[in-house]
C-alpha cells in the first residue's frame, strides 16, 4: 500500500502555509478597524507572513508536481504543542496581567523550550525585546499595549 496522499493538498507543508494564509488573512483584515499608525507594526508583520506563506505554499506544490514524497513537518510534536499552549497562554496573560509582564516570562519560557537555557542569554534576549519595544512604541510612538485587567480599577 502506498504512503503518498491522494491529493496535492493533504501535504502537511501545503495545510500549513493554507492555515497560515487564513489566519494572517483574517488579522490583516483586522488592523482596518485600527488607527493608521497602531496597524503600521502588525499589517507589515502580517503581510510579511503571508508573502511567505505563499512561497511556502508553492514551494510545496512545486515538490509534489516533480513527485518528492511529503516531508514530516516536525520531528518533535510535542514540542511544536507546547509552543502552541504558550501561545495561548500568553494571550490570555497579556490580557489579565498585561503586555510587558506576560512578555518578560514568555520569551525565557519559549527558549527553554526550544533548547536555549543559557540564563545570561535568556536575560539579555528579554532585556533586548522587551526594551526595544517600550523605546520604540511606548515611548518613541506614544502607543499604549494592554496593562491587563488586574491591574485596572
Amino acid at each position: 500500500m502506498s504512503d503518498r496522499h491522494t491529493s496535492r493538498l493533504l501535504r502537511p507543508e501545503t495545510l500549513t502555509a493554507i492555515g497560515i494564509i487564513v489566519v494572517a488573512g483574517c488579522f490583516l483584515y483586522a488592523t482596518t478597524d485600527l488607527r493608521p499608525i497602531s496597524a503600521l507594526l502588525p499589517g507589515a508583520v502580517l503581510a510579511g507572513l503571508l508573502v511567505l506563506a505563499v512561497a511556502l505554499l508553492v514551494r510545496d506544490q512545486r515538490k509534489a508536481s516533480a513527485g518528492e514524497p511529503p516531508v514530516q513537518l516536525s520531528s518533535a510534536p510535542l514540542r511544536v504543542m507546547g509552543a502552541f499552549a504558550l501561545i495561548v497562554g500568553y494571550a490570555v496573560a497579556t490580557d489579565f496581567i498585561g503586555f510587558y509582564p506576560s512578555t518578560i516570562v514568555i520569551i525565557p519560557l519559549v527558549s527553554a523550550l526550544f533548547g536555549f537555557r543559557n540564563p545570561l542569554g535568556l536575560l539579555a534576549a528579554t532585556v533586548i525585546v522587551v526594551g526595544a519595544v517600550y523605546l520604540i512604541f511606548d515611548f518613541g510612538m506614544s502607543q499604549d499595549f494592554p496593562a491587563g485587567r488586574l491591574w485596572q480599577n
